[in-house]
């Protein structure tokens, strides 16, 4: 039995170099696809994250959605997620997507979320910079004693070696602890069995222009931006053990952060452990709106049949 052909893109996020940031897969045409064959198919690629393009729901596309998408990870489905928010509305305007008004409105499991364009890059199929609303914090405020002492335990490190720690959740269940710096950041060796369902974010500050230099998207995709924090994410319950670039969890710490313990605008540098250098623009607005963005680029474009 033959399946259907469905326009399939993969999209490279956080970096303009095509081997840079973190890959999300984006099935355009999604519908008619049970769970189970998103689930099979987002456990084949392999992927952090596989989203699926969907037309609105009613109640979606009175509100003013442009397209719906479903999330998934190898180990299940995500109400939200950053990388895979830029990497499909990439996608969905490559396709010849057109926004209804001044952003793309995205639905997915935490309601809308709005895209905006940041630096364009030339024709249709080339790169372009997207950056996505934050949703508002599900959760927030003081880790209890016994998360820190598992955190500190899952990371090989002592209590006192967190510098400060808080829920960041805006969906798929962040908790943050910053260290001493990012030297500390770079040089984990966790534990992931004993970090269990924690999806922990770690953030260290860089000494003022010390960050390493990286893929920024300056039309050379090398540029001269020095990010002013690393942060590191891990996520060993769903089935990756270490995400490379993740939108989410910036915006989370974003919220937590910027405008306090670093400034209101700034870069920061994800998958450096990884080899993969991808740069992460934050910005507190006066409102207190987190905008996170980021540089785009396809990668891979055909057919997949599912």
């Amino acid at each position: 039995m033959s399946l259907p052909l469905r326009p399939f893109r993969q999209v490279n996020v956080f970096s303009a170099l095509p081997t840079g940031g973190n890959p999300v897969a984006v099935v355009h045409g999604a519908e008619g696809l049970t769970d189970e064959q998103l689930a099979a198919f987002a456990r084949w690629t392999n992927l952090s994250e596989t989203t699926f393009l969907l037309d609105p729901t009613e109640a979606g596309r009175d509100a003013g959605a442009d397209y719906r998408v479903r999330i998934w990870t190898p180990g299940g489905e995500l109400p939200f997620a950053g990388h895979p928010t830029l990497g499909t509305a990439h996608a969905w305007l490559e396709a010849g997507g057109r926004p209804r008004g001044q952003d793309v409105v995205q639905e997915c499991g935490v309601g809308l979320v709005r895209v905006r364009v940041q630096v364009p890059r030339g024709d249709a199929g080339s790169g372009q910079r997207l950056a996505f609303a934050g949703p508002p914090l599900t959760r927030s405020g003081a880790v209890d004693d016994a998360d820190l002492a598992r955190i500190a335990r899952s990371l090989r490190l002592d209590v006192s070696d967190v510098v400060r720690s808080a829920w960041v959740d805006n969906g798929p269940g962040w908790v943050a602890v910053q260290l001493r710096d990012a030297d500390v950041v770079l040089g984990l060796e966790p534990d992931l069995v004993a970090m269990g369902d924690l999806k922990l974010g770690v953030v260290g500050e860089y000494a003022p222009g010390t960050g390493p230099a990286g893929s920024t998207g300056t039309g050379t995709g090398i540029g001269t931006d020095r990010p002013a924090v690393e942060v590191r994410a891990f996520v060993p319950s769903i089935g990756v053990g270490e995400d490379p670039v993740t939108g989410s969890l910036n915006a989370g710490l974003g919220e937590w952060l910027a405008g306090d313990v670093l400034p209101s605008s700034y870069v920061a540098s994800q998958g450096t452990a990884l080899g993969r250098a991808g740069r992460v623009h934050v910005e507190k607005r006066p409102d207190g709106e987190v905008w996170v963005g980021g540089d785009t680029v396809t990668t891979i474009v055909g057919e997949v049949a599912l």
